[in-house]
């Protein structure tokens, strides 16, 4: 079988990586891909959102599978696209995956079945947002609608912050058109979860949990980034706290979207806060989460393309998941700035290092090959990802393997689950 990757980032290094170790699979092609998923397959310099040339790509390499991995190409509908050129699509529809392009969608989505969320009110004017927040409770979240690169959320304390974050969003267009209709919601307090799931339209597959470090410095300071490191499990995702989600979160998503003729195929990323009143989505993603793919798909045992065909041909209830008994961590190791300004093309040593150790991944997120070296190319670089026992231990490895590699320019978070580790 020969596989199309599109993407270019450490979820899709990930994601090619258990591709790779399919018997299934002959080939592995990714589209615009980077300098580590190029050591496992051949890449092709064409961009998520040229959708002309990636099927011309897939008609040209004559793959039998596709997998559209970011959220940008799925939420214009990508996989539609290459589904109707007669390509076995992983991924949700156009349809389906508003369920991340909209904040809008997918908070009255959540209200009409009942699904436990915030409490919410949706704005497409800035004056009627504003006037509202007069008579709210601080804190309070505000949400641009559309996709925003993880970095469209803020929270404001009080009511002047508030009135700025309006006219961040809403005026000064800070996140685009993303900021054209906005979502203010009311500020949940516990300890945020994230699960993925595999969905064929109707039956669901529950990951592994795991926890993402979205701000950029020590200690949950500084800005919001699209995720600075990650670990598996989640000590708090309990056995009571799966099986309320299971029932009331999970299916019901599935169903909902089902009801509402948004068939979901695919993965789904369930954003949870552990609320003392009970578990409640924070947000839904349309696919798998990064760098949260890179702490999971090393603990999967299953062959992720059966699993993916499953999804396609709606036999997922025929699926067992099964994951190792240890834990993952993933330290970002990004560019100084990010995610503002940062220098990019400095040479990325040490790369060598993890070579034939199974315990150790370096996933690549913004690098590219340069004069036959491999550069930074992007605000998050690499991914250091290692296993272990107990989230102590995968942590003290993760940490030591940060140590391997080097560039100009390098940075990183000291906590990624410290917190949980002194637990």
């Amino acid at each position: 079988m020969k596989v199309l990757i599109i993407g270019g980032g450490g979820r899709e290094h990930a994601i090619a990586q258990s591709v790779a170790k399919s018997p299934k699979v002959d080939k592995i092609y990714c589209a615009p891909g980077n300098a580590g998923i190029a050591e496992i397959a051949e890449c092709a310099p064409i961009g998520v959102m040229e959708f002309d040339k990636l099927k011309e790509y897939a008609i040209e390499k004559a793959v039998d599978f596709v997998i559209v991995a970011p959220d940008d190409p799925l939420v214009a509908g990508l996989a539609d696209v290459m589904t109707e050129a007669g390509f076995k699509t992983f991924g949700p529809s156009k349809a389906a995956a508003i369920l991340e392009g909209s904040k809008a969608f997918s908070k009255d989505l959540m209200k009409k079945y009942n699904i436990p969320t915030a409490a919410y009110d949706t704005f497409d004017d800035a004056d009627a947002a504003i006037d509202y927040l007069k008579n709210s409770k601080f804190p309070v979240v505000l949400k641009a609608d559309g996709l925003a690169l993880g970095k469209g959320v803020l929270i404001c304390n009080t009511y002047e912050e508030a009135v700025a974050g309006v006219k961040e969003i809403m005026l000064d267009k800070k996140f685009g058109t993303a900021g054209n209709r906005m979502v203010i919601e009311e500020f949940m307090t516990g300890r945020e979860v994230s699960v993925l799931t595999f969905v064929d339209g109707k039956n669901i597959q529950v990951m592994t949990s795991a926890q993402d470090h979205k701000r950029a410095k020590d200690g949950d300071e500084g800005l919001n980034t699209g995720g600075m490191g990650t670990f598996s499990p989640s000590p708090f995702y309990t056995d009571e706290v799966d099986a309320f989600c299971r029932k009331y979160i999970y299916q019901a998503t599935v169903d909902a979207m089902r009801a509402e003729g948004r068939e979901f195929k695919g993965v789904i990323f369930f954003g949870l806060m552990l609320t003392p009143d009970g578990p409640r989505v924070l947000e839904y993603n349309a696919r798998f989460g990064d760098p949260e793919t890179q702490v999971v798909l090393p603990r999967m045992k299953n062959d992720i393309i059966e699993v993916m065909e499953a999804c396609v041909d709606g036999t997922l209830d025929q699926v067992t998941l099964e994951f190792e008994d240890n834990a993952a961590v993933c330290v970002v190791l990004a560019s100084d700035g990010y995610p503002l300004a940062y220098e990019k093309g400095f040479e990325i040593k040490g790369l060598d290092a993890f070579a034939g150790k199974d315990d150790y991944f370096c996933f690549h997120a913004g690098s590219k090959f340069a004069e036959e070296k491999v550069v930074t190319a992007g605000g998050r670089v690499l991914g250091i990802t290692a296993k272990g026992d107990t989230l102590k231990e995968a942590r003290t490895k993760a940490y030591a393997a940060t140590e391997w590699v080097s560039f100009d320019n390098k940075y990183m978070r000291h906590d990624i689950g410290k917190a949980i580790d002194e637990a």
